[in-house]
């Protein structure tokens, strides 16, 4: 079975199709979306019309700032996330596709299991789906990432922090970035957290849009360019969507 999982949209519209694009190319239908669908961006009801068609979509913490109120949000998110519930409620589309795209967000679970629940999917950690980080660092955490493995069955995918790579658990708690796994990871007996990276806003010092393919047990990072500049441009023309969020593309940060 081979599956695109994507994360971390942030109303990224030109992100979204050109990976959309590189997932039609290679002739896979199935999509998984981890979530935080909206926030940050432009075209938030773009992005949930894209989105509500893939088989399988989690709840991210920028969703649920939009259905209900931001909690820890820092100004420009908070600012951001604002502006994308006014979007929601009288952008575009008919009162009936408005209410569509509440209607999906709004049902959204916060977790998916399958393969008898060795295989995890959330958008922040097993411990706590919505919220929690997991950076590479952590790895230097062990009563943390104990904490977290030990929920896990086998293999969990998240995003939340827009960086790619994939934890272990062995003796010692290993952070592999896509680059040093030359952008392929193979599943084995060994627990495992994959984390798919962002499609919208990437922060690992690299501004193409990420993502994997799963494919039986392999698992493939892939980098997608696409023309962030001009999702910079409508940023920009938007007076509650601070320019830090445009500029930040440009670097991947």
């Amino acid at each position: 079975m081979k599956r695109a999982i994507i994360s971390d949209i942030h109303s990224n519209l030109e992100s979204l199709q050109a990976v959309l694009a590189d997932i039609r190319d290679q002739g896979i239908k199935d999509i998984y979306c981890l979530g935080d669908l909206v926030g940050y961006g432009p075209n938030p009801c773009e992005v949930i019309d894209e989105i509500m068609k893939c088989p399988m979509c989690l709840l991210g913490n920028h969703d649920q700032g939009a259905l209900f109120d931001p909690e820890g949000f820092n100004t420009g998110a908070e600012r951001a996330i604002f502006w994308t519930r006014a979007q929601l409620e009288n952008g575009s589309g008919s009162v009936q596709m408005r209410q569509q795209r509440w209607d999906f967000l709004g049902e959204l679970p916060r977790n998916f299991q399958e393969l008898e629940g060795k295989r995890l999917f959330v958008h922040g950690s097993a411990r706590n789906p919505l919220n929690e980080y997991v950076f590479p660092e952590d790895i230097y955490n062990k009563r943390k990432l104990e904490k977290i493995f030990a929920l896990i069955s086998q293999h969990a995918f998240q995003g939340h922090t827009h960086v790619p790579g994939v934890f272990t658990a062995g003796e010692n708690f290993n952070f592999f970035s896509p680059e040093e796994l030359n952008f392929e990871y193979r599943l084995g007996r060994e627990k495992a957290m994959i984390n798919v990276g962002s499609v919208g806003q990437p922060r690992d010092g690299n501004p193409r849009a990420c993502y994997v393919v799963l494919e039986d047990e392999v698992v493939r990072f892939r980098r997608v360019d696409y023309d962030y500049e001009k999702t910079i441009a409508k940023i920009y023309d938007v007076s509650d969507l601070d320019n830090f969020l445009g500029d930040r593309l440009r670097d991947g940060r």
